[in-house]
């Protein structure tokens, strides 16, 4: 009897960790617990047997969740900002306060190079290689804060931003080299990854850490889209306004609520991302249902076009970075079916439908680095050149191991946690690769 009271008690304290289900919600479910607990044991079940038969019964905590959460809608979109759940209201508003407070840190720190007379009409690059360290060492830090990192954890991150912020300002980059622009792309590619060490508090070398962070990202630019199409909203209002009465705006608008708005949104919408997992379910199911097939038929339509116009694929800088981000953003679709999928059930016809988007973006990857190496051996090298073979050539070994993993998982001759795993290996190559770009690409190339 002992036995079991303190397995119900360690069940209470797991149910209870959980937003959505408060303490009345928690004294309902172990009410049915130990009446069904009652009843196996009158059956004749030991304690230890019946109460994991009873369990199992009730379900998963998720699907409690979405049935407290179908209940109590009305309580739903207040407990993102205060728990229902008294005792830990008050963690809620300390976590509130720390947010607005790094978000106003966030929106001031862009506004620190006009103290030493770097204003942006005049230093543009400097602003551009200088964005992801506006924002990022201050999310770093609330994910610090967050999770309790110790201080040697801390200290890395600290001495790897610290790192960033020379490689971007010590180099003496001329104005508008292409150098400088690369530094600009790949600085918070590289910068990503630690805000990703300090997000899973220590378990950055973990699949389930790794997908955790996976979910974040994509969530969090959904919820910043969201808030910079309400920022708009804001803005045009504030011009219609200030032009109603014939005062100046420009200043207030170009100067501080874009450039503030927009740095302190990263902080928020983390925020919003770390509140609302706890509450309601992710975007991932909806998202990636949605936009593979968008992204497969495009794909399709593109290599169907040039096999029947036998036209080639001409890479200027522009449709590099366009390639490169359209390749990237098939790669995130994979990563995000990854997130949301069981990694036991079968596979279905929406594993086939990825195994297809995922060959096509490697039959375009092949083409896009075709075309790259035709331009160096005709023009020879260049920082863009080469950054873009080494981005295409990462893209390719991941699209091709990815595209032999689901083949293998379609064809019941591999499980799909091989698939899983192996995007995961990916993702510190690609902020290694930003951050060789960033730190050796300038002097290589003499600055140019």
């Amino acid at each position: 009897m002992n036995n079991l009271e303190e397995q119900i008690s360690h069940w209470r304290e797991y149910v209870r960790r959980h937003r959505t289900i408060g303490s009345r919600d928690v004294a309902e479910l172990e009410d049915h617990l130990r009446d069904a607990v009652g009843e196996l044991t009158g059956a004749g079940l030991a304690g230890d047997e019946a109460f994991l038969i009873a369990v199992k019964r009730m379900g998963s905590l998720d699907s409690l969740s979405l049935e407290f959460a179908r209940e109590h809608s009305d309580r739903l979109w207040k407990q993102l900002v205060i728990p229902a759940d008294g005792e830990h209201a008050g963690a809620s508003r300390s976590e509130l306060f720390v947010v607005v407070v790094l978000a106003l840190v966030a929106a001031m720190a862009i506004k620190v190079p006009p103290l030493f007379g770097l204003e942006f009409d005049q230093h543009e690059d400097v602003y551009a290689r200088n964005l992801a360290l506006f924002v990022l060492p201050v999310l770093a830090t609330y994910f610090g804060w967050k999770r309790g990192l110790g201080l040697i954890t801390c200290g890395w991150l600290v001495l790897g931003f610290i790192a960033a912020g020379m490689l971007a300002n010590v180099y003496p980059f001329t104005r508008h080299s292409d150098t400088g622009t690369l530094t600009a792309l790949h600085l918070p590619i590289a910068c990503w990854l630690l805000v990703g060490a300090a997000y899973v508090g220590g378990g950055w070398f973990t699949s389930t850490g790794r997908m955790n962070f996976v979910r974040f990202s994509g969530e969090l630019f959904i919820y910043y889209v969201l808030i910079a199409l309400g920022g708009m909203v804001l803005t045009a209002f504030t011009v219609m306004m200030f032009e109603a009465i014939h005062v100046s705006y420009a200043w207030f608008v170009q100067g501080w609520l874009v450039p503030c708005g927009a740095m302190a949104a990263v902080i928020v919408g983390s925020w919003l991302v770390e509140a609302k997992q706890a509450v309601i379910e992710n975007m991932a199911p909806v998202l990636t249902r949605l936009f593979t097939p968008l992204f497969t038929l495009v794909l399709l339509a593109f290599l169907a076009t040039m096999l029947f116009t036998g036209h080639a694929i001409d890479m200027d800088r522009d449709l590099l970075i366009g390639f490169d981000l359209l390749l990237a953003l098939v790669v995130g679709l994979v990563l995000y079916a990854a997130s949301a999928r069981d990694e036991h059930a079968p596979p279905g016809i929406f594993d086939v439908l990825q195994m297809v988007l995922v060959v096509s973006a490697l039959l375009v990857d092949l083409l896009a680095l075709a075309a790259i190496v035709s331009r160096i051996s005709e023009f020879g090298f260049t920082p863009n050149r080469v950054a873009a073979l080494g981005e295409n050539l990462i893209l390719l070994g991941n699209l091709a191991g990815t595209a032999w993993c689901y083949g293998r998982f379609v064809r019941h001759r591999g499980s799909f946690a091989t698939l899983e795993r192996w995007q995961l290996a990916f993702l510190p190559i690609y902020s290694l690769w930003a951050a060789v770009v960033v730190a050796v690409f300038p002097p290589l190339f003499n600055f140019a």
